[in-house]
């Protein structure tokens, strides 16, 4: 069976991507990380993939104002390295339609919630855990799902629980919920790349 290509887009520390990316190593998912993506220049994303080897790229709306043109170089890069999967690890910018349409049902996300609770417009990072913890939850956890024209919408693929304790600060919990994703994303991916799911 051949390896799923996977191409990447962080937009920071890129500890998801790590994750998979060492996954991936180990023999653990029967993918090979292709290309990793960036809208910034400074990110840990970049770091990590320079440390591995693997060819990376610096594609914004800085350099792209137009949202065709970056639309169009995203997708270039992508078709460049014949991308099976494409991997949002924390990309901090809604895809636009273009890329979406070309890999329809091939773009994979992670979110800091139990979707489709706590999803949507507004709701990344530190503002998922402070409306979990505003409304009085007692679980939380993360979820990986197919990305469509719609904001953490599309279909899901996989969810993790854990506890939300009283005492909880969003700090707290995104730190909980994070070792959950780092488990949940390379085992989703690696269920894609044995057929167990299928997409």
């Amino acid at each position: 069976m051949n390896k799923l290509k996977l191409g990447f887009l962080a937009s920071h520390g890129g500890s998801n991507m790590q994750s998979i990316i060492d996954a991936c190593k180990s023999g653990k998912i029967n993918a090979v990380p292709v290309v990793v993506i960036s809208n910034n220049s400074n990110s840990m994303a970049l770091e990590r993939a320079k440390n591995e080897g693997i060819p990376s790229y610096h594609i914004s709306q800085k350099k792209y104002p137009d949202p065709d043109s970056l639309d169009r170089a995203i997708i270039d890069v992508l078709e460049k390295y014949n991308v099976d999967l494409v991997i949002l690890a924390g990309y901090m910018k809604k895809l636009g339609n273009k890329v979406i349409q070309r890999f329809n049902g091939r773009i994979l996300n992670i979110h800091p919630a139990l979707l489709p609770r706590y999803g949507g417009e507004g709701m990344y990072g530190r503002f998922v855990h402070e409306a979990v913890i505003k409304n009085n939850e007692t679980e939380s956890g993360c979820t990986v799902h197919i990305v469509d024209e719609v904001y953490d919408h599309g279909r899901i693929l996989g969810q993790a629980k854990v506890p939300v304790f009283p005492d909880d600060t969003p700090d707290t919990l995104a730190e909980r919920v994070l070792e959950q994703e780092h488990k949940l994303y390379p085992e989703v991916i690696r269920k894609i790349a044995s057929g167990e799911i299928i997409i």
